[in-house]
């Protein structure tokens, strides 16, 4: 039965294959990066927490030093040339990603001796990714180290940034663990009125922008609201719709990440791929959005999770 061990070696390889091109070039910032990450996904599971947390702390010290460095990228003019001959047809590999999840995680759900019925999504994600990059190569016919070469540039591009999430993810985890749900929730608690819907909904919706704008991802402030307000106040508390609560509520969390630098895989990374004078011009762009589409977030769990007090 495939499973995360499946994506979690496909995902290792990759990134030890990553730090072996890195040393090649001899930047060892970059390999030493991409090292310990192929070592967290490829052996993290036997390492125990002390050591996978000196990964994590390896992988924080190697990004501080800041010497981590681009890869180059080669033959600049003809790959213009090609992709303006290839034109949009160069996004139809692209395309199979989607339609192999989407029927992959059917397919999975409808006969689960294949694949981890829990993870079928991410199975068939990866799948997808495979079959992708087996029909780009079949098709375009590159040299067999390009795919590679090519998403270590993508990659050294985004540097540190791209692990970014899940550790912002794990963060969160770690806070919902240690109770900071609990202290967040007993401080709301005295500033929203006894029974109060709309100011319990309220709270919950700015608490995960807040949050969320704060620690950098939606993910990492989901389980700290969830714990301090969601589930005492609004599920508990006033019988709302689950399923909405925490659907609406991480819509209510990715306005905050639309607003927030803490957000640099979204926010300052595009900037800084697109050379933008100003750093923190894609967070201007995206505040008149964010904000009006945060007040009709939390209309909409008012409307939607309490049907009956619409």
């Amino acid at each position: 039965m495939i499973g995360l061990p499946f994506i979690y070696t496909v995902a290792g390889v990759m990134f030890a294959l990553y730090a072996t091109l890195s040393l090649a070039d001899r930047r060892l910032a970059n390999a030493a990066f991409w090292g310990l990450l192929a070592l967290s996904f490829l052996f993290g599971d036997r390492l125990g927490d002390i050591a996978n947390g000196c990964l994590v702390l390896g992988l924080v010290a190697v990004a501080a030093t800041g010497r981590m460095r681009r890869s180059g990228s080669e033959d600049g003019a003809d790959r213009s040339a090609e992709a303006a001959r290839r034109g949009n047809r160069l996004f139809l590999p692209v395309l199979i990603v989607p339609v192999v999840a989407l029927v992959g995680t059917l397919a999975f759900w409808r006969w689960p001796g294949l694949a981890d019925p829990k993870q079928a999504t991410l199975v068939a994600l990866a799948l997808g990714v495979l079959i992708a990059l087996a029909v780009a190569c079949a098709w375009l016919r590159p040299h067999p180290a390009t795919p590679l070469r090519e998403g270590l540039r993508l990659m050294d591009s985004v540097g540190w940034a791209a692990v970014l999430p899940q550790m912002l993810a794990s963060l969160g985890a770690v806070f919902a663990l240690s109770g900071v749900g609990t202290v967040v929730g007993g401080l709301i608690g005295h500033m929203v009125p006894q029974g109060s819907l709309i100011g319990a909904t309220i709270a919950y919706g700015l608490g995960m922008a807040l949050f969320t704008i704060v620690m950098g991802n939606a993910f990492a402030a989901f389980p700290v609201m969830m714990a301090a307000v969601g589930l005492p106040l609004l599920i508990h508390g006033q019988h709302g719709d689950p399923a909405v609560i925490a659907a609406i509520g991480m819509l209510c969390g990715f306005c905050g990440t639309l607003l927030t630098p803490m957000a640099a895989n979204f926010n300052i990374v595009p900037a800084v791929l697109l050379d933008l004078k100003d750093r923190h011009g894609v967070i201007r762009a995206q505040a008149p959005t964010a904000l009006p589409l945060l007040a009709v977030n939390i209309l909409l769990i008012l409307w939607l999770a309490f049907p009956g007090h619409s």
